[in-house]
């Protein structure tokens, strides 16, 4: 039986901020499972941050980044990939492999990734915003502009 050499791979989750401030333990088995599916050992998992979209992804504005770091066959990428299109939890997903990144950077990257830690319910995030924002200053209201004078060019 034949070796194979399991790469360093890095992917990019896209979730659903809702639903990973309300489960988040859901969200992150949901990932776990299509890695460990693949044979794939995962080296570091970790919630990236929580971003508007520029567009809107299965009618979501919002969404929750989970970067991971992972070895596994170069052929069960593709299957990593079909098993996120199924999945009803992540919305999307991006694998890069590392091999022409230098080890420096990754390593920079695994330990720098901010710690996995479960977001705040949706009601004491909009609570803290609601507390941070400014009051808007009063509007008055603007001159109108001087009528333009009709054109006498003939």
């Amino acid at each position: 039986m034949e070796t194979v050499e399991k790469k360093l791979y890095e992917a990019m989750f896209l979730v659903d901020s809702a639903q990973a401030a309300a489960d988040w333990d859901a969200v992150n088995a949901a990932v776990k499972s299509i890695l460990q599916k693949a044979g794939a050992e995962i080296v570091s998992l970790k919630k990236w941050t929580d971003r508007r979209l520029a567009y809107e992804v299965n009618h979501k504005s919002r969404g929750t980044y989970i970067l991971c770091y992972f070895r596994a066959d170069g052929e069960k990428i593709r299957g990593i990939e079909k098993d996120v299109q199924l999945s009803e939890q992540i919305m999307r997903v991006l694998v890069l492999a590392t091999d022409k990144r230098p080890s420096e950077c990754v390593e920079k990257d695994i330990s720098a990734a901010p710690q996995e830690e479960p977001q705040k319910p949706a009601q004491e995030l909009s609570k803290e915003l609601e507390s941070s924002k400014e009051p808007e200053p009063s509007k008055e209201p603007e001159p109108e502009p001087a009528a333009e004078q009709p054109s006498t060019d003939q």
